[in-house]
């Protein structure tokens, strides 16, 4: 779901604010700055999927060389879409992720 956000809103500081919410555990940035700003929430909240994300693949890691490979594969595809996340942020877009934005929707913080 691309769109793009109403004028109204304050997109020039909510978009980095939104942006840095996809880098690890500076999700809670726009989570705790921008409880105001519904643009800033979502990625933050999608910042925060992609962190547990990354957890899980780390723990997953343990196991002998098929964790190796989940991991690999994994990261690889997290990074990409914190790169795309980051990007619709920057450019005011309300992107929704593949497989990972119906967690990020769920999340009641």
């Amino acid at each position: 779901m691309n769109e793009q956000l109403p004028p109204q809103v304050d997109l020039p500081d909510d978009r980095l604010i939104a942006a840095i919410g996809y880098l690890g555990i500076l999700c809670l940035v726009p989570l705790l700055l921008k409880k105001e700003s519904a643009f800033a929430q979502h990625h933050g909240k999608q910042g925060l999927v992609l962190l547990l994300a990354w957890v899980v693949l780390w723990v997953g890691n343990i196991v002998p060389v098929l964790g190796q490979v989940v991991w690999a594969l994994g990261s690889l595809a997290l990074v990409i879409l914190i790169i795309l996340g980051m990007v619709n942020a920057l450019q005011g877009k309300m992107w929704d992720m593949p497989v990972l934005g119906k967690y990020a929707k769920n999340l009641k913080l």
